[in-house]
């Protein structure tokens, strides 16, 4: 066997899932609770009504190695997209307002998150309640929205 056979060789957590069997929730869960992002950014767009555009991003990045994990939890959520994120790490990201709303809330407010993830993702929804009460529309709003992000994947004490 070469080195590089042995770099490529699935992880165990890779191992533990067949490609033909369906994700459980507290699998979900966990995983994510040690390989998820709930990110928000507010980026500058001047075509829009504030000047500013909220873009929310549920994330889990693996080693490509280990795609087939995130091509499973495409599966499992009915939506987003798997993509290369930098060199040989892989991406499953939700970005849209409707599937983020609709299927990636909801499952985590039925299957909680054990880690101080959670709290992550208690802001995540708060900003996307708001976006569903159209406070990304006013600049009053994207401040509120601005701040609540900022306290997001932060350093915590562990």
């Amino acid at each position: 066997m070469t080195d590089d056979e042995i770099l490529e060789e699935p992880s165990e957590t890779s191992r533990s899932i067949s490609t033909d069997s369906r994700l459980e929730a507290q699998w979900v869960v966990g995983f994510v609770d040690g390989e998820g992002c709930f990110y928000v950014g507010v980026n500058a767009q001047p075509e829009m009504k504030t000047g500013y555009q909220v873009l929310p991003e549920f994330t889990v990045v693996q080693h490509e190695r280990d795609v087939q994990l995130l091509y499973a939890l495409k599966k499992f959520f009915g939506c987003g997209v798997v993509r290369q994120n930098h060199g040989d790490r892989m991406a499953y990201r939700v970005r849209g307002f409707e599937n983020l709303w609709e299927r990636v809330v909801p499952f985590f407010e039925r299957h909680p998150l054990k880690t101080k993830k959670r709290l992550d993702f208690l802001k995540f929804r708060k900003i996307l309640m708001m976006m569903h009460r159209n406070e990304h529309l006013t600049l009053d709003g994207i401040e509120k929205i601005r701040q609540i992000a900022s306290e997001m994947n932060t350093a915590r004490e562990r």
